[in-house]
């Protein structure tokens, strides 16, 4: 493997904290009510979000509309995004992404009451640079679990 220069590492050091960047703004929006067009502007046009149980949702209008409900069933949410690996290719028009993600959260149950939860999932995420600006091409979601503050989550 040929040896980077300094310009070339510094390149992809600074790719890395724009999509470090971008990847924190997704939280904000996720934490502001699930802002469907601020979330949708981090992805490509076929872009894809992929949260498991939550379902998996291609392009815009699809992210745009699942975001567009879901604060109805997640209240409140503060995403936590820790342990990050972003590793940029040599082109730096590409690159991957894996998080851990802890969120605490407030849902609504079927039957209306809200119910204090932690969220814990891995992501593993694509992205490329579109027009001078890193996007979401991929983002999955693993869920570990999703269990309720009182009951924990030592039995899933």
């Amino acid at each position: 493997m040929p040896k980077l220069t300094v310009s070339q590492r510094l390149a992809r050091l600074e790719a890395a904290e724009e999509i470090r960047r971008m990847k924190h703004k997704y939280c904000v929006y996720c934490d502001n009510g699930y802002d469907p067009e601020g979330i949708i502007g981090l992805f490509t046009k076929n872009g894809v979000w992929d949260g498991g149980p939550f379902g998996r949702h291609v392009g815009h209008k699809e992210i745009h509309k699942f975001f567009s409900g879901v604060s109805k069933q997640i209240v409140f949410a503060a995403h936590l995004v820790l342990n990050e690996i972003i590793d940029v290719a040599a082109d730096r028009k590409s690159a991957k992404g894996e998080w851990w993600l802890i969120m605490p959260c407030t849902v609504r149950t079927e039957s209306g009451a809200e119910e204090a939860r932690w969220l814990c999932g891995y992501y593993r995420e694509k992205y490329i640079k579109e027009r001078g600006k890193w996007k979401f091409k991929e983002l999955n979601l693993d869920l570990k679990f999703f269990e309720p503050h009182r009951k924990g989550w030592a039995k899933t």
